[in-house]
């Protein structure tokens, strides 16, 4: 018996499909065709086959290349944006317990601010004085008037001499912006000349300026230098009013006139 079970032939095996490991639980051989199975992994994905006969083979997904972003453009208005997460969107406050936010929804127990309604206006502080009122206020610019604005684009004497001019020059606005002296931009191109007397000046020249210093007229006229008062804009008024102003002027223009008469008679 044992010579019988020592010679007879080996039975011939199938070779063994080594597979990965699933956790798929269940026969293979159940499957339909032409179903793929994907398994979780971190490494890339295999892909078993099952064919209407037997499994053919298991083969592994080629490693997806890398997603290459697109080259960043230009920044234009249409692809202008706020970074992901920087703005958020206010809370939509519910009403009553149904809205799962509490029973009062962040609103509080009672109140003005708790009420339907506008609420109250930014900076009351229920009838008090308050805080815009309390602080002590600020003059010109410093306070938000237009009194601290500058009025003349200035310029001293000393600045003039530096620029190089000669003797006989036109010294004006557009001069100056010609020598690169001044360079005004925004409010100030629409600002007139005004001379201040800072420092000294050494030739005579023509300067046409809106306004001039007192020290500045002084120093000019010592210097021999032709001084012109540019007329300013005149503010528009009621044609009535002007017509009140056209008048005024001219009686005191007489009034003058007899006044300086009278001396040189005298």
């Amino acid at each position: 018996m044992a010579a019988l079970l020592s010679l007879s032939s080996p039975t011939p095996t199938a070779p063994l499909l080594c597979l990965p490991a699933s956790p798929f639980k269940g026969n293979i051989k159940c499957l339909r065709p032409s179903i793929f199975f994907q398994f979780p992994t971190s490494k890339p994905r295999p892909v078993l086959r099952i064919g209407a006969q037997r499994a053919l083979v298991v083969c592994a997904a080629a490693a997806s290349a890398p997603a290459t972003s697109a080259p960043a453009g230009r920044f234009r208005l249409n692809n202008l944006g706020p970074q992901p997460g920087s703005r958020k969107k206010n809370k939509r406050k519910g009403r009553g317990i149904a809205a799962g936010q509490g029973n009062s929804c962040g609103f509080g127990m009672r109140g003005q601010k708790s009420r339907s309604g506008p609420g109250v206006r930014k900076g009351f502080e229920g009838g008090q004085m308050p805080l815009y009122r309390r602080i002590p206020k600020l003059r010109g610019i410093a306070g938000g008037m237009h009194a601290g604005l500058p009025k003349f684009v200035p310029v001293n004497l000393k600045d003039i001499e530096d620029a190089g001019f000669k003797e006989g020059d036109e010294v004006s606005l557009e001069s100056l912006k010609a020598k690169g002296l001044i360079n005004p931009s925004g409010r100030e191109r629409r600002l007139p000349l005004k001379i201040l007397g800072d420092g000294h000046l050494s030739v005579k020249v023509s300067i046409k300026a809106r306004a001039f210093s007192a020290a500045a007229k002084e120093k000019l006229e010592a210097a021999g230098c032709t001084l012109t008062v540019l007329p300013g804009r005149k503010k528009w008024v009621k044609p009535s009013v002007a017509k009140n102003l056209a008048r005024a002027d001219e009686y005191f223009a007489k009034k003058r006139a007899a006044a300086a008469a009278d001396g040189a008679s005298a």
